[in-house]
């Protein structure tokens, strides 16, 4: 089998406008500046995702954005866009919810990217590989290793290879 990467994304730092509902909350100027710090990071890590899945809530579309350009910037290359799907289930679901999404993902894929929130997210992470514990501050990358088919993709599968929380 060959080897595989999921990249579970934790939001970047998001403000609390009042009055605007917490699916439209944006990211700060920080939050912003992190998620491109995100992006840099990977792409000098060499991951590179094939498919994104993220939450459709405004901060972690931002979130998104800003990795896409901090990746883009770091590769100095036009780089082929990933496939983004945007799912409620990353936005309201727990961890094993997201499990499930992993394991519909297409064979072809080999890095796949899941942009959402916490506890979720921290818990998606803990549940692939049970020594991973520990919750993902904002802007927080847990980078797991998985060789297998992602039907197969459970509890116990993916080693965390490594963890970062980057700050632009």
């Amino acid at each position: 089998m060959r080897e595989r990467k999921i990249l579970l994304v934790r939001h970047a730092k998001a403000d609390r406008p009042a009055g605007v509902i917490d699916v439209d909350r944006p990211l700060t100027p920080r939050g912003h500046a992190d998620a491109g710090a995100v992006g840099a990071w990977l792409a000098h890590r060499g991951y590179r995702p094939d498919l994104v899945i993220c939450s459709p809530s405004k901060r972690t579309r931002q979130t998104w954005h800003g990795i896409a350009l901090g990746l883009a910037d770091a590769a100095g290359e036009q780089a082929p866009s990933p496939e983004v799907d945007y799912r409620d289930e990353v936005y309201d679901g727990e961890g094993t919810d997201l499990i499930d999404l992993l394991q519909g993902v297409d064979e072809a894929v080999e890095t796949v990217m899941v942009i959402g929130h916490n506890p979720s997210v921290s818990e998606a992470s803990e549940l692939l590989d049970p020594a991973s514990a520990g919750d993902l501050r904002t802007s927080g990358v847990a980078a797991h290793t998985y060789a297998g088919s992602w039907d197969e993709c459970g509890p116990g599968t993916a080693a965390l290879l490594e963890t970062h929380t980057a700050r632009g």
